[in-house]
Formats: C-alpha cells, structure tokens, sequence
C-alpha cells in the first residue's frame, strides 16, 4: 500500500486545474501551482516571498476577506469577481478562502469561469470544422464529377472549332472549370497527414514575415514578439506556413495602406484544447489595429464561403482551421475596433 509520505503535495498541487495560491500571515506568496501561474501570467520564483496584493494589485479586492480568515480561522467564498490583470486582460473568477490552521497560512483558489465558456466555444469550433469537412467531402464529389465532364467536352469542342474568336469561348468554360475545382481542393484540404517533423515554429513564423513584407504596402509594420522558450514542436511545417500565411494575409487586408501586424508567440501550461488537456501548449498571436470584425461575423468567420470583404473567396479561414486542426490545435478569434486577435493553440506536452 502506498504511504501517505510518498504523495509529494507539489505534485498533487500542479495537476490541478484550478489555480491555487498559498499566502503566510505577512500575506506573502508562499506556493503557487502551475494553474496559478498561467491565470495570473507569472511564474512561481517571481511570486515567492512577495505580498500577493503588490504582485497582482488587481487581488486587492481580497484584502478585507483575507484579514477575517486569518482573524476568525473561517472559511470565504467570492463569486464572479472580475480581475483586470493587464491593459487588455480582464478575467472573471470565483475564490474560496481556506485557513491552513497546521501551517498559519491561507488557501486562495481561484476557478476560472471564463474558462468554461472558451471550453464550449472550442467545442463548438471543433464540431463545426468536422461537419464542414464531413459535408464538404460529400458535395466535392459531386461537384468534380460534372466539372470534369465539362472541362472534357469543352476541349473537345474546341478542338473541332477554327475560329479563334469561337475557341475564347471554350477557353473561358475550361479555366473556369479548372478555378471551380481549385476552390474545392482547397475547401476539402491536404487529403493526408503530411508526415510531422521537428519544426522551429519561429523559423515558421520567419517565412510568413517575409512573405507578407513582400505583399505588404509600404504604410504597414509588420512586427515581431517571440518567446525563444518554446521548444521545437512536431509538426508538418509547410502546413503551419499555410494557416498562418492565410491568416497574416487577412491581416493585411484588414489593415489596408497602413496600419500594424504583430506576430507574438507566448507558452502556456495546464491547458485545454477541446477535451483533451496539455501540461504546455505554444500560443501564436497574429493582432492587427484593423477596424475589426462585427460580434454577428465573428460566429461565422470559420464557415467557408463567409467573408466580410466583397473580393474575399471565404475559404482561407476554414482552410487555416483545418490544418491546425490536423495538429491537435485550435484557432480562435476575438476582436473589437482597432484591435483583432487570432491565436493560434498548439500541443507541446499532452498531460
């Protein structure tokens, strides 16, 4: 039988989910697990030793509760207390206030409910990139069948005419047959796993800077904030050159003859994609100072076909989700005027 001694508490600490911080009598920082540390965005050797309320000012809220625990040995409960940890970064948690009595120091877990609802939508985004797929593949071949029929008697017919002017016709009918069954290649997607190497996402990233430095006006920035942490990932990299090329060209269309493009990339542990949760998952941003997208297209953008520009084909965002999908990541979106946000999950180390 497994001894209570052999449990080492800051193992059990850091698989949980929910964050949690152990302060002293002086209110300092005395433990903070894994979960801690990526909702409050700092890491545990910051934290040790510093009042929690000078370290997070935002925990302020908590200093009245904190001193009855510690004065009453009673536990406290605060629901859905909204926290501003940085200039755009406002989160809504519940906390529990627990008094050690054995050590003279105080449990403060914090349960994340914005997490729940990013969970559901992730879920809903991955259901609905399936059902795409599943509908897409069924139409595709329904739609190639008779695109081929066509294009073949198009070249025959042209083959039978003398007249240049009457063979433009039949030019047209086989190119834009050729285009049709282009769009839905590119609707349906690689047709099989690229095999996943060792990929440095930053050299991914590189190439699709300097990709877009070529397409970009001279009146746009395009910039970089890189955590050189990450490790190498694997994955098929011409595939991630691909979603994020797509999604670094809607930027530059969002942001027209001037404007900023930052590609920041950020790790992040004890993350859920969908439902299956990761120790430490890399997260690649691609924010513009665009005019943003509507909530009402927000819901819709990964659908293909729906775009908000009247030039776009609708057909570069299910194409990015698909093949972020194909690595066990996400990508989601969140936006307002002059500020828009795609990110980009991918899986490091599963739990």
């Amino acid at each position: 039988m497994t001894s209570a001694a052999t449990i080492d508490a800051g193992e059990i600490l850091d698989n949980l989910t929910r964050a949690v911080v152990v302060i002293d009598t002086e209110r300092r920082i005395v433990r903070m697990n894994a979960a801690a540390e990526s909702l409050l965005h700092i890491s545990s050797r910051q934290a040790l030793g510093e009042r929690f309320t000078h370290l997070v000012p935002a925990l302020a809220v908590l200093e009245e509760p904190v001193e009855q625990a510690f004065a009453q040995a009673a536990g406290y409960t605060e629901r859905e207390m909204r926290l501003t940890l940085g200039l755009d970064r406002t989160i809504t948690v519940d906390c529990a206030i627990t008094p050690l009595e054995q050590t003279a120091t105080l449990l403060l877990e914090f349960e994340q409910l914005d997490r729940h609802l990013r969970i559901s939508r992730e879920h809903r985004l991955i259901a609905q990139n399936q059902a795409i797929r599943e509908l897409i593949r069924g139409l595709a071949h329904e739609i190639k069948n008779p695109l081929g029929g066509l294009r073949g008697a198009a070249q025959l017919l042209e083959s039978e005419l003398d007249d240049d002017d009457q063979r433009e016709y039949t030019r047209i009918i086989i190119s834009e047959a050729d285009r049709l069954r282009t769009l839905v290649n590119g609707l349906l997607g690689p047709d099989s796993r690229i095999e996943h190497t060792p990929t440095n996402l930053h050299e991914v990233l590189e190439h699709v800077r300097s990709l877009a430095v070529v397409e970009a006006p001279e009146g746009v920035r395009i910039e970089r904030d890189y955590d050189p942490s990450i490790p190498v990932i694997e994955a098929a990299s011409d595939q991630l050159i691909q979603a994020l090329l797509n999604l670094v060209r809607n930027a530059l269309q969002a942001v027209g003859d001037r404007g900023r493009i930052t590609l920041q990339t950020r790790t992040q542990r004890r993350f859920t994609i969908g439902d299956r949760q990761h120790r430490l998952v890399a997260r690649v941003d691609v924010i513009d100072n665009g005019p943003g997208i509507t909530p009402a297209m927000q819901d819709q953008i990964f659908y293909p076909m729906v775009t908000g520009r009247a030039e776009g084909s609708g057909i570069g965002l299910p194409i990015a989700q698909n093949l972020v999908n194909q690595h066990g990541g996400l990508i989601e979106c969140t936006s307002e005027p002059g500020h828009t946000v795609f990110t980009v999950w991918l899986p490091l180390e599963d739990a």
